[in-house]
C-alpha cells in the first residue's frame, strides 16, 4: 500500500528530462525557498509593472508548457509567470500531491502579487481552484481539463495498478492521514461556490483522463464560470490548441465565451 501511495505521488522521471531540455523561451529564471524546497519560475515582461498572469502546470509536467501562450499574452500587455512545481522541472523535492500544487501555486502568487490571472492546466487547474478558493488573488481564471474529485482520480490510478477495492480504500486513508486533508474537503463543488472571480473552464468531450464531465461539474458549481467544450483534443493537445488561446484571450478581455451551466439537483455530477 505505502509503495503504491509513494509511486501515486512520484512524477514521471522523464519529466524532469523534458523540463530541462525545454527552452525557456528567453525568461529570466528566479529561485524562490518554499516549504524549504528551491521552487524554480520563469518570468517574461515585469509582473510588479505590467498585468500578469500565473501559469500552473500539470503533473509530470513543467512551468515552460506555457510556451504556445507567450506569444498572445505578451502581444496582448500581459507579464507572464510560471514555474515548476514540487518534484518538477528544475525544482527541489522527490514527491508531491494536490495540497503541495495548491501551496506552492499560492506561495508564488503572493510573492509576484496579485495577478490578472490565473491559467491552470489538469492538476494545476485543481491547484489553482484550491488557491483561489484559500484567497489567492487573481481576477479571473481560466482551468482547462481540470479534475474535480481526487478520489476519483486516485481510483483511477489504482485501476491501472491493478489495485484492488480495499487496498484502494487503505490507500485513501493512508493518504488522509499523510497530507493532513480529506478528499472531500478538496472536492470542486465543495470550494468553487466561494470563489468570486469569474472562470472559463475548458475541456474535451474525448478526454480519456480525466473525463468531461469532472470539468462541467466546475461550470456548474462555480457562480460565473462559463464552459467551453473541445473535440479531438483530448487532455493534452487542448493546452496548446491555438483556438483555445484565442478563446482564452477573449474571455481575459471580458468577452463572453463559452456556456453557462445550470446546476440540478437531480444531476449532481453528471451531464447537464
Amino acid at each position: 500500500m505505502r509503495r503504491a501511495a509513494e509511486l501515486f505521488c512520484t512524477p514521471f522521471a522523464s519529466s524532469r528530462r523534458r523540463a530541462l531540455d525545454a527552452p525557456t523561451c528567453g525568461a529570466r529564471e528566479e529561485s524562490l525557498q518554499i516549504d524549504g524546497h528551491a521552487i524554480a519560475t520563469y518570468v517574461w515582461g515585469d509582473p510588479h509593472a505590467q498585468p500578469y498572469v500565473l501559469f500552473a502546470h500539470g503533473w509530470s509536467s513543467h512551468g515552460t508548457r506555457v510556451a504556445k501562450w507567450l506569444p498572445a499574452l505578451r502581444e496582448a500587455g500581459y507579464a507572464v509567470v510560471a514555474f515548476d512545481q514540487l518534484a518538477h522541472g528544475r525544482s527541489g523535492g522527490r514527491l508531491a500531491t494536490l495540497p503541495d500544487f495548491t501551496r506552492h501555486l499560492h506561495a508564488v502568487g503572493a510573492h509576484y502579487g496579485p495577478a490578472a490571472a490565473v491559467i491552470g492546466h489538469s492538476l494545476g487547474g485543481a491547484a489553482a481552484m484550491l488557491a483561489l478558493a484559500r484567497g489567492l488573488q487573481a481576477e479571473r481564471a481560466v482551468l482547462i481539463a481540470p479534475p474535480a474529485d481526487p478520489a476519483a482520480a486516485v481510483g483511477r490510478f489504482a485501476r491501472f495498478l491493478w489495485v484492488g477495492e480495499d487496498l484502494m480504500r487503505r490507500m485513501f486513508a493512508y493518504f488522509e492521514s499523510r497530507i493532513g486533508i480529506s478528499f472531500d474537503a478538496q472536492q470542486a463543488h465543495h470550494n468553487v461556490p466561494r470563489i468570486g472571480h469569474p472562470a472559463l473552464i475548458v475541456h474535451d468531450v474525448g478526454d480519456r483522463e480525466v473525463p468531461w464531465s469532472e470539468g462541467e461539474r466546475y461550470a456548474r458549481y462555480w457562480p460565473g464560470a462559463r464552459l467551453l467544450s473541445t473535440q479531438g483534443l483530448g487532455h493534452n493537445r487542448v493546452a496548446d490548441d491555438g483556438a483555445v488561446i484565442a478563446s482564452a484571450l477573449r474571455f481575459l478581455r471580458g468577452e463572453t465565451v463559452g456556456v453557462r451551466v445550470v446546476s440540478s439537483p437531480n444531476l449532481p455530477y453528471g451531464y447537464a
